[in-house]
This record gives structure tokens, sequence and C-alpha cells, in this order.
């Protein structure tokens, strides 16, 4: 164990720690505060919960504490990928910091940007903010990068996991190459491992504990139910939470829309809860942490936002309402417990299909949780109810969805169209399937009712039109019309095919032999 007083910190700097309480340092603040007060690049390995925080914002501190802040560059970068992982830092560094001068801004999403860029013009050592807001302030002008001196990457591979990747890289750009790096993850997957090998300058590489391992100090369970119905998984996340030794808790689901869903099945139920989320407005964000370190909120339901980096110092309880698709998300939920040297407990609750993600979790803790069985629950005869479409609560498949009618006012319009041809080729058909198309159209109406009788199978396309615009009081005019011309048809093929005119053959190599005779003219020559 290491004294703080042993790691070359200012006596203002051990005076802020020791206003804290804390007068021993854990393992990665003792590897890495030494070798980043010398100025020289430091990769950290370690999970959360091992004071992290401290191990970078404390040589910070003493390093920014001679020089002097410009206005709209900033001496030191802090990235954090999620709003409250910055959020922390700002308080650890606001707690730290208080006997010096140093100055400092926090760029998060959802708030106002305004006062962010009116403290960016009065100048700060210290920028702590996600990468997207720091970028959308860089293209707009707002901030320079060029003075950075120090540059902090906390929980990278969280930043991989969320697609940060290449806004670090751009970063990473953009400021000047002869910064001092500290770079933290709890893991090193082969991306994170590039991305050190590309920007870190001979780094010191410092390990508080073996990745992905469990505390000693969080017992934990796994709860096994028959069913993979939600009520089911509701069901028993209620008789969990319901337990007489849980004080608070946390309860981790996959999905953001699950954690809205679960939230609201506790407090219909009389439970102290509240979601938390990365689409919820970071106001309610804020004030929901806020209510739960405090003790007025009793259990958080929370996605993997809140998973990492969180630092609340007395959660007793942790929730796993889902089997989580990674295996190094278990050990980060689960570590909100049993943190500080107190005891805690985690459970885990599992379904049928979540066998894959369990064996992933039990190969990467190396030890197999407690079994506990729910007493007094019928999980087979728990049914959750179908999704409902309509007010009376009756489901309603698509095939049971009414289909919109057409409207027309005529029998023949409402017909199916068989043929793409256009109407032009359509009025070309034989006569020999006219009248059958005619009769089965006459049958289906009676004879007093002459305008819905189809006229236009042998007509032209003008005729046709007519024939559906015209009054009904038309249609034995336009009939006896149609028999005229069905007659003068007639006797036109039965007259024979007048002879062709011979054609008069000019002198060879004569002008216009190639010309038909109905063109020529004769051509008078005068003197």
């Amino acid at each position: 164990m290491t004294e703080f007083t042993k790691l070359g910190l200012s006596a203002t700097t051990l005076q802020a720690v020791a206003d804290t309480g804390y007068t021993v340092a854990t393992p990665i603040q003792a590897a890495a505060i030494p070798v980043a007060l010398a100025g020289r690049d430091v990769l950290g390995i370690a999970q959360t919960g091992t004071g992290k925080t401290a191990a970078f914002t404390l040589p910070m501190i003493d390093r920014l504490g001679s020089g002097r802040a410009r206005a709209r560059m900033p001496r030191a970068l802090v990235l954090a990928p999620t709003r409250e992982l910055a959020d922390q830092v700002a308080e650890s560094f606001a707690k730290y910091a208080k006997g010096t001068k140093l100055t400092w801004v926090l760029l998060i999403g959802g708030v106002s940007m305004g006062d962010q860029v009116a403290m960016l013009n009065k100048g700060v050592d210290v920028l702590i903010a996600t990468p997207g807001r720091l970028l959308d302030l860089f293209e707009r002008g707002k901030i320079l990068l060029t003075g950075v001196e120090m540059m902090v990457i906390d929980e990278a591979d969280r930043m991989l996991d969320m697609g940060f990747i290449p806004d670090i890289e751009r970063i990473f750009k953009l400021t000047p190459p002869k910064r001092q790096t500290l770079f933290f993850s709890a893991t090193m997957p082969p991306e994170i491992t590039r991305l050190t090998t590309q920007f870190l300058k001979d780094p010191t590489r410092v390990e508080a504990s073996r990745p992905a391992m469990t505390a000693d100090t969080i017992t934990q369970y796994v709860v096994r139910i028959p069913s993979s119905d939600p009520k089911a998984k509701r069901t028993a996340l209620r008789a969990l939470v319901g337990r007489e030794d849980v004080k608070n808790g946390i309860v981790f689901c996959n999905r953001k829309s699950e954690v809205d869903i679960v939230a609201k099945s506790l407090k219909t139920h009389g439970f102290d809860a509240a979601p938390i989320h990365g689409d919820l407005d970071q106001s309610l964000r804020t004030k929901t942490l806020a209510d739960f370190r405090s003790g007025a909120l009793k259990i958080l339901v929370a996605s993997d936002v809140a998973a990492r980096g969180l630092d609340i110092p007395d959660v007793s309880h942790v929730f796993n309402y889902d089997v989580s698709h990674h295996a190094d998300d278990y050990v980060h939920r689960i570590g909100r417990t049993g943190r500080a040297g107190k005891l805690g407990q985690a459970f885990m609750i599992v379904t049928p299909s979540d066998d894959k993600a369990l064996d992933k979790v039990l190969k990467l803790i190396k030890m197999d949780p407690q079994e506990l069985t729910l007493e007094g629950i019928d999980f087979t005869a728990i049914k959750d109810r179908p999704r409902t479409d309509d007010a009376k609560g009756r489901s309603r498949s698509r095939s049971d969805r009414p289909r919109p009618v057409p409207k027309s006012d005529n029998v023949a319009s409402m017909e199916p169209i068989t043929s793409p041809l256009p109407r032009a080729e359509k009025a070309e058909e034989t006569r020999e399937e006219a009248p059958r198309r005619s009769r089965s159209r006459r049958s289906t109406k009676p004879e007093t009712a002459p305008e819905t009788v189809d006229l236009a199978v042998d007509a032209t396309p003008e005729i046709a039109v007519e024939t559906e615009t015209a009054p009904a009081k038309a249609a034995p005019q336009r009939r006896d019309r149609n028999r005229d011309r069905d007659r003068d048809q007639t006797r036109e093929a039965k007259k024979p095919e007048p002879q062709k005119e011979p054609r008069l053959q000019a002198a060879p190599g004569g002008f216009g032999d190639d010309i038909p005779a109905f063109l020529r003219r004769p051509v008078v020559f005068s003197d």
C-alpha cells in the first residue's frame, strides 16, 4: 500500500486529497501518478472502480499549476465516452483543484451551447468533453486545440463500442504532436492497440489488475426461469428487488426500449424506480443520477451507458435483467456494487434463450455464480398479453386489418386490370372475344340500364372515352353508328383491290427515273 505523500504530488494537491478523506493510493494511482508527473505517456489498463479518474486528474493539476489559459485554447483535454462519465470527471477535477486558480469547462450535449462558448471565450485550462460536442464546437470555430499540452482518453474500449474511434483519431490529429497522452482502457482489443501504437510515444504500461476480473467483495447469483416471456422476467425481477436486504440497486437492460418498460413496470407495482439511458434529456438524466446518489431514488433502471465509469460509492445490489451481449459488460455492470471494500450482491436472470451469452460470461469470470431459486412463483402460468392495435384491446394481425376499398361510380372501373397494354392496343381485340365479353357484362345488369352496357369493346380509343363519359340517352345513337360503321367496313372488305398504275420508265440515265409517276409534272419549255 502506497500513501499519496510518496507519489511526488504538491502540497496543495495533497491537502485537497486529504480533505476528501483518502490517504492511501490504489494500485493504478500508485503506478500512474509518478509516470505522469514525469511528463511521459501512460497506457493504463484498469477496470472501473479502481480510482483511475484520480490517477490522471491529480498529476494534471500539478503539471498545469504554472501557466496561463488563453481564450479558446485549452491547455488540457479530457475525452469521455458518455455525458455521465464526463460530468463525473468534472466533479473530480473541481474537488481536487479547489486550492488552485485552474479553470475548467464541461462540454457535453443536451445543455446550452451558449454558456459553454462563453466560458471558452474567457479561457480555460482544462476542457472535459464528449467527442461529439467537442467536434461540433470546433467546426463552428469556437475552439482551437493547438495549445493542448496534456490529453486524456478515458474508457477507450467504451469509445470503441460506441463508434467514437474515428472521432478520436481526428481529435488526435488536431492536437500538437508534442502533447503528453494518458490513455486508459479496461480491455485492449486490436483496434485500441492500433490506436495506442499510432498516437502514443513510448508509453509506460501500468496495469492495476488482470482485465475482466470481478471483485471478491461481490456475491454473484444466477436466477434461472423456465420461460423467456418478458412478463415472466419482470415477475422474477420484482421478486428480487423486493428482497428485504435490498437497500438500493441498479437494473441493467440490453436495450433502451426495455429500460423504459421495466422502469414503468416497477413503478406500477409500487417500487421507487426511474430509467436512465442515452435517449433521455440531459437535464433529466442528471437529476435522476443525483437522486440516486443522494438516496432519494431507490432503483435505477439503466442501459449500458451507465455501466462504466459512474462513481456511485454505495450501491448494495445489481440486477441483470438481460444477460449482457458482451461478457466484458457483465464485469462492468456488477462493478457498480462492492466498491471501496464494501460488500455487494449481483443477480443475473437467465432464460432458456440466454445459454450462449451465459457461457461467454462464465468463461470470462472463471467462476460459477450461486444458483438461486425463487419460491412461490409459477412461471409456466405467466403469459404476457399480446400487443393490441385497437381501443378494445383485441390483438389484430396483419391479415385482419381492413384494406382500403377504391372509390368508383361504375362496375367497369372497379374490375382489376389484367393487361398492361395501352388503351389503343386493347381496342384491337378480335371479334370472337368481343361478344363473349359483352354478354358477360350484360348478364350482371338489367336491360333497363343501358348506360352500364359496355359498347366500347370494338370502338376506337376516341369512342371508348366518349362511351365512358357521355350521358345515357346517347347510347342508342352510338349503337346505330357502330352498326353502320361495321357494315361499311364489310363492304370495303368485299371490293377488289385496285390495280396499281404502271410506272413510267424514263430514258436510261435520265433525270427523275426513280420518281413515281404521280409526283411527276409536265415541264413546259419556253423560248
